[in-house]
């Protein structure tokens, strides 16, 4: 593998979007490597706002299709980055 893809979904509504953003993620479960997922939290408030980070492994065309997947869920950005490792 000549690259490595890591993908920020920022989810703007954790209570409303966090299930229809699982499924998608289990459905391409083989595809992440590592996910780390954070939100603010204090003793008396969760916030609704919440970030997820995944390191993506496999074929491309199945990291396409998660992101293809992920963007067509309203209340979520996903950003994502690139690196060409045949430098």
């Amino acid at each position: 593998m000549n690259e490595k893809r890591i993908i920020g979904i920022n989810v703007l509504d954790r209570i409303k979007e966090a299930g229809r953003t699982q499924h998608v993620l289990s459905k391409y479960a083989t595809s992440v490597k590592t996910r780390l997922g954070f939100h603010e939290l204090s003793e008396d408030v969760c916030s609704r706002n919440g970030f997820i980070i995944l390191e993506l492994t496999g074929k491309k065309s199945e990291w396409d299709s998660l992101e293809n997947e992920l963007n067509k869920i309203g209340g979520i950005n996903i950003q994502k980055m690139s690196f060409d490792l045949s430098k």
